[in-house]
């Protein structure tokens, strides 16, 4: 079992490493039977919103969502860029904004430091627990937590931001995201 991106065991990730394949826009229409074998066996599949509506081939993305949880996948997230992220099980969602920037120097890389955010927050709660054991709040939290780490991508150049970045400013942007989705 594994999350998008950390299990590449599998003969098509290795593969796609070694051809480069995940840079061309139609990855999932290209090797989708590689990709369906693949993601039958992952816990949790973090994808963005254009990557969803191709796999699941719905254009609405809760039916998409609905649609990719029937393939394998037990949890969900699809990335929405500067929208935001969803969060997905078959019988929950939670919806989270961007973090808001003013002004956004360079987006690039921000939906993997998004998933590097989520991922991480899992994995500094419990190492032993895979998405798929983790509690509700903590895949929420998990989604603000990589909501914010994509949103220091986006303060300089690439991933310069982190050369710097401390646990501190982390935890600080969190408590504000946190404030400003409260109702």
């Amino acid at each position: 079992m594994g999350c998008a991106g950390l299990t590449i065991s599998h003969p098509f990730w290795s593969s796609c490493i070694d051809k480069r394949i995940w840079l061309r826009a139609d990855w999932i229409k290209d090797h989708r039977a590689e990709l369906l074998a693949t993601i039958r066996e992952w816990d949790c599949l973090i994808i963005n919103d254009s990557e969803a509506r191709m796999l699941a081939g719905q254009s609405n993305l809760r039916r998409a969502a609905a649609a990719i949880l029937g393939l394998g996948p037990s949890t969900l997230v699809i990335k929405r860029g500067e929208y935001g992220a969803l969060l997905f099980r078959r019988d929950r969602m939670f919806a989270a904004p961007a973090y808001l920037l003013d002004p956004v120097f360079d987006p690039t890389g921000a939906g993997d430091c998004f998933a590097g955010g989520f991922m991480g927050y899992l994995a500094q709660r419990d190492a032993g627990r895979t998405p798929d054991q983790a509690g509700w709040k903590d895949l929420c939290r998990a989604v603000v937590y990589g909501s914010v780490m994509g949103s220091f991508c986006c303060e300089e150049f690439s991933v310069d931001r982190f050369r710097t970045l401390t646990r501190e400013e982390i935890e600080a942007r969190f408590e504000e995201f946190r404030r400003f989705t409260s109702f």
